[in-house]
């Protein structure tokens, strides 16, 4: 990720935090700060809004027949199949195809922080990350299964997907490629500052891992 890139997401996340705990100090702040941080908070609400949207869309699949290397709900999904459909339809931001891949993108979630829209990787076909889900919120996640089967909603506490888990990654509001529009009004509204001094060998980083 880009340093200038991270340290707007990263401006945006402190600043709404800041609204939410300090509503009295953001009222008797300066005008240019006010600014700044109503832009920044409204960049943080869409970011969560996409987050949303994805686990909205996504309910949208189900019932969809299982079908290794499927890519569209017309000709069926498998489970990596179903993630990248749901994100290109709603970001616009096309995923690499296998689990494996995807689970190198983002940044780790623990299961206790876990929003709709993080992705879930299981161990089921005994390597690591052979099997991805979009959590949905209050312990579940959808998910295509396998052969024979459709897509489905599943419990991530069921005993079988807590023995498999192989952890979880957030991508919407961390991939700078997926909001694009939604962080770049926000570090435009913020003051001036002096570039920082790693920001050259910042870009060689790729992904965020």
């Amino acid at each position: 990720m880009p340093a200038r890139t991270a340290r707007s997401f990263a401006t945006v996340a402190v600043v709404a935090f800041a609204l939410a705990a300090a509503p009295a100090a953001f009222a008797q702040a300066p005008a240019p700060a006010r600014s700044f941080a109503a832009s920044a908070a409204e960049t943080a609400g869409k970011v969560w809004s996409g987050a949303q949207d994805v686990a909205i869309y996504a309910l949208g699949m189900i019932g969809v027949d299982y079908k290794f290397g499927g890519n569209t709900p017309e000709s069926g999904l498998d489970c990596s199949g179903l993630v990248r459909y749901v994100f290109q339809q709603v970001t616009g931001f096309t995923l690499p195809r296998t689990s494996k891949e995807m689970s190198g993108l983002g940044a780790k979630v623990a299961v206790d922080d876990l929003k709709p829209g993080d992705l879930v990787f299981f161990n089921t076909r005994r390597f690591q990350f052979s099997h991805v889900g979009i959590y949905l919120g209050d312990n579940r996640f959808i998910h295509a299964p396998s052969a024979g089967a459709e897509v489905e909603i599943a419990k991530l506490s069921e005993s079988y997907w807590q023995k498999h888990f192989n952890g979880a990654r957030r991508l919407v509001g961390v991939l700078p490629s997926l909001v694009p529009n939604v962080i770049a009004p926000a570090y435009a509204a913020a003051p001036a500052a002096a570039p920082a001094a790693d920001d050259a060998s910042a870009d060689h980083g790729g992904a965020a891992r």
